[in-house]
């Protein structure tokens, strides 16, 4: 009930005497409940939101890469097959999908992810094309090596200065 009933302390005035009072105790169980879902769906969703190619980043010691805006991912998988975001794209149509993503912005962040077992070369092969293109902001993507904080050590390694 939401209510209790309290005698007001005259006695043989009958049930005209007690008068009714708020409950003061807040009921958190649909709170609770109402968490709980939320926790549930964020559970669900955020593995949702990660890139889908499976690649075995290599490790690397570096700061990390602070954007507010949300990169772009070219990713080699270990077959050398090549992908923008999930889509499996070939070398030769990556440069216009990207500009129809990036709807011809130059500065756009891109992220190249690369197997640790691919060949270096194609790579940078990719890399290259995306340079090319236009795309002045190319970074490379690496995996924290275990153990470190994240505040020492980074996952992501600038190629700006290379591709110059």
């Amino acid at each position: 009930m939401a209510g209790q009933f309290q005698s007001s302390g005259r006695a043989g005035k009958g049930w005209r005497s007690r008068r009714y009072q708020p409950l003061s105790d807040i009921n958190v169980t649909p709170f609770v409940d109402v968490m709980l879902v939320l926790l549930i769906v964020f559970m669900v969703t955020a593995p949702l939101l990660t890139v889908g190619v499976p690649v075995d980043l290599p490790k690397a010691k570096a700061q990390t890469l602070s954007d507010p805006d949300e990169p772009l991912v070219v990713s080699v998988n270990a077959k050398g097959l090549l992908y923008v975001q999930d889509t499996e794209v070939e070398i030769g149509k990556l440069v216009p999908r990207l500009i129809a993503i990036t709807e011809n912005k130059p500065d756009t962040r891109i992220f190249v992810r690369g197997d640790r077992s691919i060949d270096y070369g194609r790579v940078m092969e990719v890399m290259a094309t995306v340079n090319a293109a236009g795309f002045t902001r190319v970074a490379l993507i690496a995996e924290l090596p275990s153990g470190t904080a994240p505040a020492d050590a980074a996952g992501e390694t600038s190629e700006d200065s290379e591709s110059r």
